[in-house]
């Protein structure tokens, strides 16, 4: 089950037999978590960290009034806490958007991996760097990006990710509600759901029950201004 995992790691770089079979050993059966968990609490002490097999999931950080915002969302082949190895307790929340199977890695299994194998530990190094390029493009969006811009920006990001884990088409399950998009693109659901309604008018885009259809992948692309060199697919070798 850890299929999605392997493929993103070897989409950037090459993996012996002997190293994914070290990746294999580290990690437990997966186990079933009903959506709308929070896996994950802000300030606990971790001892694991979670891998995404299966669904999707998101970071967020609330407010003490109770506005939310949603920093970060994960699909399949993920570790979504990786950084907890080295952090041990996180200034934010981790939750289900789907219903998920995950998988929680013991850190003690970690830090004998990348003791054993200092290649993969760079390797898992470079994905913890990769998930700050991807923060930085979500903070432009929310600080530069018009509306449409943002949702065209956010869409366009998942296509290229679930491409890179081996999903080759333009539809797929997002599992969001408006109210989950307009916490993670810093709008309100009124203008999530306009916008929406612009992107299918415009050809662009289809969104419905949590369902994405990407009409025009171009389309969306410019009018995101998307350069997807932030997501480093051809990284220099490790």
């Amino acid at each position: 089950m850890i299929a999605a995992h392997l493929a993103k790691l070897r989409f950037r770089h090459p993996l012996s037999s002997e190293e994914e079979a070290a990746i294999r050993a580290i990690v437990p059966p997966g186990k079933r978590v009903a959506r709308n968990s929070t896996i994950v609490h802000e300030g606990e002490l971790l001892e694991a960290s979670t891998l995404l097999l299966e669904g999707v999931m998101c970071r967020f950080k609330d407010l003490a009034d109770g506005k939310r915002q949603i920093t970060q969302i994960h699909i399949a082949g993920d570790f979504v806490d990786l950084h907890g190895f080295t952090l041990k307790r996180l200034e934010h929340d981790v939750m289900t958007v789907t219903d998920c199977v995950v998988a929680l890695v013991p850190h003690e299994h970690i830090r004998q991996l990348i003791e054993q194998w200092p290649r993969l530990g760079r390797l898992y190094w470079f994905s913890t760097n990769l998930d700050a390029s991807m923060n930085r493009e979500w903070e432009l969006s929310l600080g530069q990006r018009s509306a449409a811009g943002r949702l065209a920006a956010l869409f366009c990001e998942l296509q290229v990710r679930l491409q890179v884990v081996g999903v080759e088409s333009a539809r797929f399950n997002l599992g969001m509600s408006q109210s989950q998009l307009a916490d993670s693109l810093g709008m309100t659901p009124v203008h999530v759901n306009r916008t929406l309604r612009l992107l299918r008018e415009q050809r662009l885009l289809n969104y419905q029950r949590g369902e994405a259809q990407i009409v025009d992948l171009e389309g969306l692309k410019s009018l995101a201004g998307f350069d997807e060199r932030y997501l480093y697919l051809d990284p220099d070798p490790l």
